[in-house]
């Protein structure tokens, strides 16, 4: 009985020279539509899947392999003496390796223009449907999804060494192919925000060298589509590979630069802030950002959203730092930065900020799923709460605190002016830490003098007000939503401090 090879793909590279080795390896071709054509061009010897069906495609092509006689081909054992006696009473060949990719629905949907039901008819059903067949009878029948695998396929086939194992690989390969390619059309076609089923892809970049400590295994995956203004929508110039934590310290950096429009600089350590710099040039910005904590800064995580210049290339260039992340350098400023042989620089596109993707963290047993923190609170946004009025500096820098404040882990307390961050206490168990730790990272600091502090929670009691008083703090922002606000305020008017409530709570763990 002669072997059978199906052939149809979307993607038609390689098939050509893909087909002239199998047949040189006692295949005979059956084949559809486009893929037939494209082999019959070559003058690869293929019958069209019609003749063994004796049913013309209809529908517009929508039906052409969904047919018994390709399916019993396809799913027959051949250990099983019914099936083998079924297929020769209904004069069916058995089809031993079926080599399908499917229609082009994630590259459909990402063209700008493209309309729904262009989409919905890149909704692929036979192949889907002969791929699970194949890979369901795997012991029996290769099946390939990918033109990446069919020079391994024919190195096999031709030293003899496709085995049961080399099979079911390749039918794990068809599952997970299949269940992603499912995975997109439902995130397509849901509307719903929180779905009773969660059905996510992505597409592996990389096996990492290790996650977050030496002994822990890591990769690297990326979302089907990912965002554009993502680190997986980046280029990488420079530098070694990015590590476990590189990717999460540079996704919290890039999510704090991306608040703000005006040149600013964020310097990031251990997912947390460590300084933060905005000037109406990079230059300044970068300095204030530098000097905002010039011992954390070290060893640590720079986004930029300017083109990095030679000036502040040449000032980033003194200290060590792991990754420079901007929408450009110039040549001058990457030929100093580049000096160093392990420092990453990265572009990426800040015209694409956008962020929609849901935030996601893995728990035992499952994963919780919110929509992304993209509130941000205004002048306008705020309740002044005390005696003391806030002065229109004191109202910018509010303003600043609390959006640098939702970026910080819980519980989180800054200190910053208008344009720089000054001190910031982060992750402590309890508020009244915090709030000491920003205060003794800022008050020997130049521009202490016109400071806010900032809080992400309320003050459960009003310490943190009087110790803030204490420091000579003149104003500060808190969402307010205590039961003992009153004595928070209190203590406020006690020492004329201006506080105001910004209403929304910024927890971050």
């Amino acid at each position: 009985m002669k072997k059978l090879a199906l052939l149809s793909v979307s993607d038609k590279s390689g098939i050509v020279e893909f087909a002239q080795k199998l047949i040189k390896q006692g295949f005979s071709i059956i084949s559809t539509g486009g893929t037939l054509k494209k082999l019959q061009e070559n003058n690869v010897d293929a019958e069209a899947v019609e003749n063994i069906t004796n049913f013309k495609e209809m529908l517009d092509g929508r039906v052409k392999t969904l047919h018994p006689r390709i399916h019993a081909g396809i799913l027959a054992k051949r250990d099983n003496k019914v099936h083998m006696q079924q297929l020769a009473e209904n004069n069916i060949n058995p089809i031993d390796l079926v080599c399908v990719n499917l229609y082009p629905f994630k590259q459909t949907i990402q063209k700008p223009d493209v309309t729904d039901a262009e989409a919905i008819e890149n909704i692929d059903i036979g192949g889907p449907s002969m791929l699970r067949a194949a890979a369901k009878n795997y012991k029996d029948v290769i099946v390939i999804t990918e033109p990446s695998d069919y020079e391994l396929v024919i190195q096999k086939l031709e030293s003899d060494e496709i085995d049961e194992e080399f099979k079911r690989h390749l039918a794990a390969k068809v599952f997970r192919d299949t269940a992603a390619y499912d995975a997109l059309i439902a995130k397509y076609m849901t509307k719903e925000e929180f779905p009773e089923k969660l059905t996510l892809t992505y597409e592996k970049v990389e096996d990492m060298r290790y996650g977050e400590n030496s002994h822990q295994k890591a990769a690297y995956y990326r979302d089907s589509i990912p965002e554009k203004y993502s680190l997986a929508n980046s280029k990488q110039l420079h530098g070694k590979q990015l590590s476990y934590n590189n990717i999460r310290d540079a996704d919290a950096a890039l999510r704090i630069v991306a608040e703000f429009k005006q040149p600013a600089v964020v310097a990031l350590k251990h997912m947390n802030p460590c300084g933060i710099g905005l000037a109406d040039n990079l230059f300044d910005a970068w300095t204030k950002a530098y000097n905002a904590d010039s011992i954390s800064i070290f060893g640590g995580i720079i986004v930029l959203n300017r083109e990095v210049d030679l000036k502040t290339a040449e000032k980033m260039h003194e200290i060590f730092l792991e990754i420079v992340i901007a929408p450009s350098f110039s040549d001058e400023a990457y030929d100093v930065l580049a000096k160093k042989k392990n420092i990453r620089l990265i572009t990426l596109d800040f015209d694409k900020i956008d962020p929609k993707h849901k935030d996601e963290v893995s728990v035992l047993g499952g994963t919780l799923i919110q929509e992304p923190d993209l509130a941000h609170e205004s002048v306008a946004d705020f309740e002044v709460v005390t005696k003391a009025q806030p002065t229109e500096e004191q109202l910018k820098a509010l303003e600043f605190g609390q959006t640098v404040v939702k970026h910080v882990k819980s519980n989180a307390v800054v200190i910053t002016t208008a344009d720089q961050t000054l001190g910031i206490g982060a992750g402590q168990m309890n508020r009244i830490d915090s709030t000491k730790i920003s205060i003794e990272k800022a008050e020997t600091k130049q521009g202490y003098e016109n400071a806010i502090m900032a809080s992400d929670a309320f003050f459960p009691m009003d310490d943190c007000v009087e110790y803030a008083a204490q420091h000579n703090i003149k104003a500060i922002v808190e969402p307010g939503g205590s039961i003992r606000d009153k004595d928070s305020i209190a203590m406020a008017d006690k020492y004329g401090i201006a506080m105001v409530f910004s209403k929304k709570r910024h927890f971050k763990h």
